[in-house]
């Protein structure tokens, strides 16, 4: 189980920048239509699946490790499960938000990175 939180810690750094880095590139290729294309999706389903590894990730730990699920504080947790009920919502919404996808691809991405830092700070600090 020391591995897979040494992964867990790591990854949840990884997979903040890459969803920031996508969010910001989603919403620059809603902006500027030069940038739209097959590129976007592909940067975006990388941060997806990124921050779905790292919450399964937090999932296994907390299922195999009783002590880490006494220590852990609960907002981390809670912030890893709103972080996967985001990801869930924003495919879910993409029907609506068609002609629009890049700005709720980008603004998503976003958040998800604030809500990673967020659940980082609870351990940290």
């Amino acid at each position: 189980m020391e591995t897979v939180f040494k992964i867990h810690r790591f990854w949840g750094y990884v997979s903040i920048v890459v969803n920031g880095l996508a969010g910001l590139y989603c919403l620059a290729a809603w902006k500027w239509k030069h940038l739209r294309g097959k590129p976007v999706w592909i940067v975006t389903a990388i941060a997806e699946v990124a921050i779905l590894m790292q919450v399964a990730l937090g999932v296994a730990l907390v299922a195999g490790d009783k002590a880490y699920a006494k220590a852990v504080p609960r907002f981390h947790m809670f912030y890893g499960f709103v972080i996967f009920i985001t990801v869930g919502l924003l495919y879910a919404y993409r029907r609506q938000m068609r002609g629009r996808l890049e700005l709720l691809y980008g603004l998503g991405g976003l958040f998800v990175m604030g809500l990673g830092i967020r659940a980082v700070l609870q351990v940290v600090t």
